[in-house]
């Protein structure tokens, strides 16, 4: 490890969590440890304390609300997959997050939190107009997905509060879940898509890795939702998204592929 971490905090119950959070506003929140751990080693991150939520009771449920889910942010992926309880998209998603070793620890929370563009399941909550919940020793607050990204790695969590959950509502129509990367697994995505569509009602078509937050394309899902021909809805999500060069991929690259998978989606239906 290539920082002294000097304090380790590893509370069982959510109250602790929240009274150490409160007590250690700057210490390192970790989660499952996928992310962390490799800042850690590779000296991007130096914690000299850690909060370790890892054996916290009270972040690691899943529960129907009225047609609803809410899913707590300790789950990670394989329970995700083993629960036969999420939404296809959730599950979609979980199962492209790294081999089963990653999968066994990297939890919704800290793939959330995270805050990476590129995050597998970030579009997924977009899509499913999730709501985040999280809570300080001075109560809690739900927080629209579509705002909890502020910027690259800029997300809305005050430096006592802890990321609790996610609140799915009762949702309708075809969905869809697609990632390219370099590889069919164990790849960091390229572009990653999550959409939802509600004939005549309402859709979302969710993009990550095709900018600085994940993101959706407003001026399509209207014109989708409006009845517009799949090549102008097409059009206007490559004029949407805001890809960059990098070292996986090409901004022209990018464009070109989010407007296929979108096109064959659409086409499909």
């Amino acid at each position: 490890m290539s920082a002294p971490v000097t304090a380790l905090f590893r509370p069982r119950t959510l109250n602790d969590a929240l009274k150490m959070r409160a007590e250690q506003p700057g210490a390192t929140v970790m989660a499952g440890g996928t992310d962390v751990m490799v800042y850690i080693e590779s000296g991007t991150l130096k914690p000299t304390a850690i909060l370790d939520l890892w054996g916290c009771s009270g972040l690691r449920w899943q529960q129907s609300i009225t047609g609803g889910q809410f899913h707590g942010a300790g789950l990670t992926c394989t329970d995700v997959l083993r629960s036969g309880q999420s939404h296809p998209l959730l599950e979609a998603a979980a199962a492209t997050v790294g081999a089963v070793q990653i999968q066994n620890r990297a939890t919704l929370g800290g793939n959330i939190c995270n805050a990476s563009p590129a995050g597998d399941t970030l579009p997924v909550w977009l899509a499913l107009k999730a709501e985040f919940e999280v809570a300080s020793v001075r109560g809690r607050r739900r927080i629209p997905a579509a705002s909890f990204w502020q910027g690259y790695k800029k997300i809305d969590l005050r430096p006592d509060e802890l990321f609790l959950g996610i609140l799915i509502p009762p949702l309708f129509g075809h969905t869809h879940f697609r990632k390219v990367g370099t590889r069919l697994a164990q790849s960091i995505s390229k572009v990653v898509f999550a959409g939802r569509y509600n004939p005549g009602v309402d859709a979302c078509l969710a993009f990550g890795a095709v900018g600085p937050t994940p993101m959706r394309c407003l001026k399509a899902e209207t014109a989708l939702v409006a009845g517009a021909a799949v090549d102008d809805v097409v059009q206007l999500v490559r004029e949407e998204i805001a890809p960059i060069d990098d070292i996986r991929s090409t901004a022209v690259y990018r464009r070109q592929v989010a407007g296929n998978i979108v096109r064959r989606w659409l086409t499909s239906l």
